[in-house]
């Protein structure tokens, strides 16, 4: 194991959170977007257009949350 991540291990839950949080906060302020794959750009377009064309098909945020929820 990576000595640096050994370290890190030897943190506290909450010292490692806010490491997480520091890390992420980093990522999220170089403002750059994953590249994605023409399979994927399809796909996603393939999605939009069918909700734009059926708009009232789907399921509620709530009702998708009801139903994980009876799952465990």
């Amino acid at each position: 194991m990576n000595k640096a991540i050994q370290e890190i291990l030897k943190l506290s839950v909450s010292e490692r959170i806010l490491l997480v949080e520091e890390i992420w906060n980093s990522i999220a302020s170089e403002d750059i977007s994953p590249e994605l794959s023409e399979e994927t750009k399809k796909l996603l377009d393939e999605r939009l257009l069918e909700h734009n064309e059926n708009r009232g098909s789907g399921s509620s945020w709530d009702d998708v949350k009801a139903r994980i929820r009876e799952e465990f």
